[in-house]
């Protein structure tokens, strides 16, 4: 077999590699994990999702009836108040998240080691805000929960914090705008587990509905849906 034969050879299984793969893909992110909903519960709380189509942000509520993020935070004191009505939180690659101010001054090499490097230390984003922030040129949905689903998201959120032997938060910086921090999160960022698959993860927790692969931003904001109905007011 001569080299043209052995090149030709290697592009087609490469280009149907390739194809298979994105056929793969298209179906996982096309596919909801969930196809139907028992709602049992009554739709008492609101959580908000925004995207700018990279990456996503959950915002919820400081305080309700059942958990108050200003109690019992040992550590995030500093990043909210009690007059403020929202929580942000965000989850990513340690230090791409912490030194990338804005999607314009990405860093290629760094995008490049965060997706293609495996055990990358992650942070969490965490910024208080009086009203529910409406960013320009991002999409915000909302879905309303039941208390039990509530709860389970706010649990699975605050575990996603790393904390000292004391059970303290370890704060890593402040965010860009200075009102802001990073704190040490668990887990590790690849291409595999990435910010959105953290979204992702939350989302599950509380029974809303996500694609089958949640690496990416607008299949999960497609597919957004539970048992209740929500409509970000205008």
């Amino acid at each position: 077999m001569n080299c043209k034969n052995i090149l030709r050879k290697g592009l087609v299984y490469f280009g149907t590699g390739t194809l298979a793969a994105g056929v793969v893909l298209a179906i996982a992110v096309l596919t909801p994990r969930r196809w139907s909903f028992d709602q049992r519960e009554p739709c008492e709380f609101t959580v908000y999702l925004s995207s700018d189509g990279f990456h996503t942000n959950l915002f919820v509520p400081t305080k309700t009836a059942v958990h108050d993020w200003t109690r019992n935070t040992l550590g995030l004191a500093g990043e909210f108040s009690a007059s403020d009505r929202y929580v942000q939180f965000g989850w990513g690659d340690r230090r791409f998240y912490m030194e990338t101010p804005a999607w314009d001054q990405v860093n290629p090499l760094e995008a490049v080691r965060a997706l293609f490097f495996w055990q990358n230390p992650t942070a969490m984003f965490v910024k208080g805000h009086a009203t529910l922030p409406r960013f320009t040129n991002e999409a915000l949905k909302c879905v309303r929960l039941g208390k039990t689903d509530y709860l389970a998201m706010m649990t699975f959120i605050d575990r996603s914090f790393q904390t000292n032997p004391q059970g303290q938060k370890q704060r890593l910086g402040s965010g860009q705008d200075q009102q802001s921090g990073f704190y040490a999160a668990t887990g590790y960022y690849s291409l595999l587990n990435t910010c959105n698959s953290w979204t992702a993860n939350a989302l599950q927790a509380a029974n809303v509905n996500t694609p089958l692969w949640s690496g990416l931003a607008q299949p999960i904001m497609k597919h957004l849906r539970n048992g209740c109905t929500c409509d970000v007011k205008k």
